[in-house]
């Protein structure tokens, strides 16, 4: 049966894209720590990050690195806050958000029902911030 990600990857569900290639996409959570939190996930569904290939393991890594850079820029926020735990969904998936103290780590903290405007504003601010700092070919519209 295919992942609540897949679904979302496939658009049988809706998702707030900011990131998509042929390999790994990033959007927005539905619950997020911080405005701006950002999973970002291989296509490929794979659950436990200690099973995933190298290879992508790093494309995804690498994703997370720059989408983490963008919700930086794009809040202001002092530091990227990057997260694995993998309890919510058995699908690979890497959080990214804004980081203003370390109580912003604290995944059981989250939002369950953050605004619809807030999180369209979120996902808005990176696809620009992506845009200008170099990454545009990549930007889910």
């Amino acid at each position: 049966m295919a992942s609540i990600f897949s679904k979302i990857i496939n658009g049988e569900l809706p998702g707030r894209f900011v990131w998509k290639d042929d390999d790994v996409v990033a959007f927005l959570t539905i619950s997020p720590v911080t405005q701006g939190h950002t999973l970002v996930v291989p296509r490929q569904e794979v659950d436990q990050w200690q099973d995933v290939d190298g290879e992508l393991f790093a494309k995804v890594s690498d994703v997370a690195r720059t989408v983490g850079r963008a919700v930086r820029s794009a809040f202001d926020a002092p530091r990227a806050g990057l997260l694995i735990a993998g309890l919510e969904v058995p699908h690979l998936h890497l959080h990214v958000f804004p980081a203003y103290d370390m109580s912003d780590f604290d995944i059981s903290k989250a939002d369950p029902s953050p605004k619809p405007e807030s999180l369209d504003e979120a996902a808005s601010r990176i696809r620009n911030a992506l845009r200008a700092q170099g990454d545009g070919q990549f930007v889910a519209e």
